[in-house]
């Protein structure tokens, strides 16, 4: 895969790509549920969270979510590509996130055609966020509307 993709025509399906890494900090969680009013204590209240079967505070599986989708826009990877966001299908949180735990994102495209709209193109990638133990901690289907390369719907 290119390092950036500005038209529907550079995204091939199999193409795949790793992010950077990002490691959770637990004033990440707070200031998360301060600008989400989410304050449910096994993400605010160590003490809480201590008795759950977490053992410790968790991230909101909202956060890593946006983490993941964080990471992979300061990729670069799209470049100036996408016009709009189509879905996010498929969501699964599969492990706890934990204060000091580092993610990052591994991304394949899965699937890409032509939308109603000749202009545009739809790109489908399954999003696997892993932890520092190589495990996959959250996966998902990222749907985005592309522009396509006026130049290649000339010919």
């Amino acid at each position: 895969m290119t390092a950036s993709h500005e038209y529907f025509e550079d995204y091939e399906i199999g193409d795949r790509f790793t992010t950077s890494g990002r490691t959770i900090e637990v004033a990440d969680i707070l200031t998360f549920a301060g600008l989400t009013g989410d304050h449910y204590p096994l993400h605010v209240d160590e003490e809480y969270a201590r008795k759950t079967q977490f053992n410790g505070r968790i991230a909101h599986g909202p956060l890593t979510f946006s983490m993941a989708v964080g990471l992979v826009a300061l990729s670069g990877t799209y470049g100036t590509s996408v016009e709009a966001l189509l879905g996010c299908d498929d969501l699964r949180a599969l492990r706890p996130v934990r204060p000091g735990d580092t993610v990052h994102v591994n991304v394949e495209i899965i699937d890409a055609q032509a939308s109603s709209k000749p202009e545009f193109g739809k790109i489908s990638l399954a999003y696997n966020v892993v932890n520092q133990r190589g495990e996959s901690v959250m996966t998902f289907t990222w749907k985005v509307l592309v522009r396509r390369n006026a130049k290649s719907e000339e010919s």
